[in-house]
């Protein structure tokens, strides 16, 4: 048995290691040939060994797993293929006792077409109370037969899929995953409903899933390149749903990450004042290629970005969509045509005074 490491104290996530575990396939405890709590449970005196501060978990909630979890249909219930509510408050608890503590992954901007809520909106019909917790509108057109706007997706394909009674409902990602009204009181009280569920539960912190996303213009204007503000990213009353989620946080001495992938330096800080997120991903580091002038040139703006709000960037180095790092150099993959360097340094990625996280971010 690992000797449980000190836990950290206070402001504990500004140089933590943060673990992240994919359940599905992190360690299988039940030899089913699906990772799940039992796998991870059994490998927490390992990670103890290790050095770990926290885990962080991509969704292990009850999922018809079209986006790896990240269509979620119960957030107060553990996924079947990974184990049990009870086997989760017992990994958060052996957790804790070894040192490390337990992050858990919010999907705010949708949920999964399998969730009651989406399902009772279907079978309600158009202008029910059930609907507004959507964004169901006509199409446009003579017949309604097209997309109410010309929104892109996140992913690929339209944004807007027609059920059979002629409406249209919103999905930035799969149509597997409609997007929440964020401007509706009873999904804001969801929500909050849940992190207090979870946090109750012993969780030190949430990673929130596409942080920036959440609340769209009321009037689903079409999109214009280059026209602020953007219909659906950034928008202003965002800020007001993470100022009651700290709140919140703050009752547990819980903590934020959000995945926020901004352009402009003096809004993405917004991200992280005192009162709202307590820090968020770093991709220019992520997306920089191989070149060490403009590798420098990433982490002297991050820096600077975060600096206003006293905010550290947590070191990231691969997510699901893009470039894993070089397992020659540890930092972003090089291009095909450029050489590897065995020589250059591993952690690349260590200048960053937050939390380094590995793939997967």
């Amino acid at each position: 048995m690992a000797a449980p490491h000190s836990p950290r104290t206070d402001d504990w996530w500004r140089d933590a290691v943060i673990y992240q575990v994919y359940p599905r396939s992190f360690a299988d405890g039940d030899g089913d040939g699906t990772g799940d709590l039992a796998g991870v449970r059994a490998r927490l005196p390992h990670l103890a060994q290790l050095g770990v501060d926290a885990v962080w978990f991509t969704p292990w909630y009850a999922s018809p797993l079209v986006d790896g979890g990240y269509d979620v249909s119960d957030y107060r219930t553990i996924d079947p293929a990974f184990g049990t509510l009870a086997e989760a408050e017992k990994l958060i608890a052996e957790a804790a006792e070894l040192g490390i503590r337990v992050i858990v992954d919010i999907v705010p901007n949708h949920v999964s077409d399998q969730h009651p809520w989406f399902r009772a909106a279907l079978a309600a019909g158009p202008g029910s109370p059930e609907r507004e917790l959507f964004h169901f509108r006509p199409g446009r057109g003579e017949d309604g037969d097209q997309p109410p706007n010309d929104w892109p997706s996140q992913f690929a394909g339209p944004t807007w899929t027609r059920v059979p009674d002629g409406e249209w409902y919103l999905h930035l990602f799969t149509p597997e995953q409609p997007d929440l009204n964020w401007a509706h009181p009873a999904v804001r009280r969801e929500h909050e409903e849940i992190l207090r569920f979870w946090f109750e539960r012993g969780v030190a912190g949430v990673r929130i899933d596409s942080a920036a996303l959440l609340v769209k213009d009321p009037a689903l204007a079409d999109f214009e390149e280059g026209v602020d503000p953007h219909p659906y990213i950034d928008q202003d009353a965002l800020h007001d749903v993470y100022r009651s989620w700290r709140s919140i946080a703050d009752e547990y001495e819980a903590v934020f990450v959000g995945e926020v992938w901004l352009p402009d330096a003096e809004r993405f800080a917004r991200y992280l004042r005192p009162d709202e997120l307590h820090t968020a991903f770093n991709f220019n580091f992520l997306a920089c290629p191989w070149e060490p002038d403009r590798l420098r040139s990433a982490i002297d703006d991050t820096l600077a970005e975060h600096a206003p709000v006293g905010a550290p960037p947590p070191g990231c180095c691969a997510t699901t969509t893009s470039r894993a790092p070089s397992p020659a150099t540890g930092g972003p993959t090089p291009p095909s045509t450029s050489p590897r360097r065995p020589s250059a340094p591993r952690p690349t990625w260590s200048w960053a005074p937050g939390g380094p996280v590995p793939p997967r971010c």
